[in-house]
């Protein structure tokens, strides 16, 4: 068992939102400057308008046909209303905001993309599709995930944590770091009574992990790999703060990361420690008995 895991770096990040709209906008760039220029502060506002006025954002505003359908089904499991869902799918044009940028720290591409998806689709009363994930971002939420003025977001509002169940337990896989160029995070055979506790230990392993990726590219020359440690500690802060919050108390528990490479590129969750029950251990550990 080595002590380093070592992880190749994207050379780009590509952040991809889709307006749905009932009719075409006159000029999605124009509206799209004077939008965010009205609904967003600064330091994010300098941000997206220097990337709306580079090659590194771009606007397609198309015939919705032209464009591969958006999965109702999907948007509909990850918690799209169905009035919302109705209206994408009816949408009879559509403007694709998508945006690139390196790995690191502030990720643009995923700011500014859906900074300005989310200025236009509040202009023109349209739904706002996170194509990444996918789902229907209601304008509240959108614009509460956004970073304040400090430069911080709750991890949670860029990640999903869906879940399939099996023969042998859940799998589990987080839906949100490959935005900052990570593979995400997968926990095979996870017990019913498990989902809800494993699930929040992922959400603080994930703050974690994307810290200490963050960690490693600074700003300057992109490294071709990144090395993170094997075995990694989690606890109740790493929680909290994935979800925005503070938490006084320190407890932890360890897990180890083993790299899958192939065919998507995944970590996965494993104890730290072989034993009977260890997934129920750790989260006794961590959370008392449940």
């Amino acid at each position: 068992m080595g002590e380093k895991l070592t992880l190749p770096v994207p050379e780009t990040l590509y952040g991809t939102y889709a307006v749905a709209l009932a009719e075409p906008i006159r000029d999605p760039a124009a509206l799209a400057l004077e939008e965010v220029a009205r609904r967003t502060s600064p330091p994010l506002r300098d941000l997206v308008l220097g990337m709306l006025g580079s090659p590194m954002l771009t606007l397609d505003q198309r015939p919705a046909e032209d464009f591969p359908p958006l999965p109702a089904d999907l948007l509909a499991a990850y918690g799209g209303a169905p009035s919302e869902v109705d209206t994408v799918a009816a949408a009879a044009h559509v403007l694709a905001v998508r945006a690139a940028y390196r790995p690191g720290h502030p990720p643009a591409h995923e700011w500014a993309a859906r900074a300005v998806a989310g200025a236009v689709g509040a202009a023109a009363s349209a739904p706002v599709v996170d194509v990444f994930t996918p789902q229907v971002l209601t304008r509240d939420r959108l614009f509460r995930s956004l970073p304040g003025p400090d430069g911080t977001v709750r991890l949670t509002d860029w990640m999903l944590l869906p879940h399939t169940t099996g023969r042998d337990g859940a799998y589990i896989t987080t839906k949100g770091l490959a935005r900052f160029g990570l593979p995400e995070l997968q926990t095979e055979d996870v017990p019913p009574s498990l989902l809800e506790p494993w699930g929040r230990l992922l959400n603080g392993l994930a703050h974690h992990v994307l810290d200490l990726w963050l960690d490693e590219l600074p700003a300057g020359e992109q490294p071709l790999v990144v090395e993170v440690p094997e075995v990694v500690s989690v606890g109740l802060r790493d929680i909290a703060a994935a979800q925005g919050a503070d938490e006084p108390a320190r407890r932890e528990v360890e897990v180890r990361l083993r790299h899958d490479p192939s065919p998507d590129p995944v970590l996965t969750v494993l104890p730290a420690e072989d034993g009977p029950d260890r997934l129920r251990s750790l989260c006794t550990a961590l959370f008392g008995p449940g």
